[in-house]
């Protein structure tokens, strides 16, 4: 009876922990039905793992439900990422070149794209846990190339965001002039291959 009791102490613990987890990622699905289309710019910082400023930048984006995504960093070195619901285009200007691979195959590389996906078998693949006015999204996989993702939220706008990669990385995003999307901007979420530009094809060697 006493082992019994024991295992009965040590268990309860995680079962409520997993109960809210669960509510918390209901709370996100709930807070991100506010936000199915908006754009806004942002400035981004980037520290290493001894906490030191690599990089800082600027740029817009957008996103919209479902699989859709906008991001265009356009300083200090441009580069663009479209997501238009069936594949991500990659552009990068300075080296003439876009990489393309399929949707479901980017998603699984970030917990950012629980923004934009609302798949319940893509969301079993997170934790969530909710601090405050954010949430940590956690990835259950190990080897994930952005296990961490924090999004924070000011009222129903999204305010700001933070990713940790794998080598321990933190790109911080500080949104500012958010709004909602217009009929112009699905425009957006539409990547055309400039002339000249080299393609590597990532969805024919995930075929192979």
């Amino acid at each position: 009876m006493l082992k019994r009791i024991s295992l009965l102490a040590f268990t309860l613990p995680m079962f409520c922990s997993l109960s809210v987890l669960a509510d918390d990622a209901l709370s996100l699905k709930q807070t991100l039905v506010n936000i199915d289309g908006l754009k806004a710019n942002f400035q981004q910082t980037v520290t290493d793992i001894n906490g030191k400023t690599i990089q800082q930048g600027s740029g817009n984006f957008a996103l919209a439900v479902p699989n859709k995504f906008y991001w265009h960093l356009t300083q200090p070195d441009e580069s663009l990422i479209v997501a238009d619901g069936t594949d991500v285009w990659i552009y990068n200007p300075f080296a003439e070149e876009v990489s393309v691979m399929d949707f479901n195959q980017a998603i699984s590389a970030s917990p950012i794209a629980l923004l934009v996906h609302r798949d319940e078998q893509t969301w079993a693949n997170y934790d969530v846990n909710l601090t405050g006015h954010c949430y940590q999204i956690t990835a259950k996989e190990i080897g994930a190339g952005v296990p961490n993702v924090e999004v924070c939220f000011n009222q129903k706008q999204l305010s700001s965001m933070k990713l940790e990669d794998q080598q321990g990385n933190i790109s911080e995003f500080s949104l500012s002039q958010q709004s909602s999307l217009d009929k112009d901007d699905t425009q957006l979420f539409q990547f055309t291959v400039p002339e000249g530009v080299d393609i590597d094809d990532q969805r024919l060697k995930a075929m192979n």
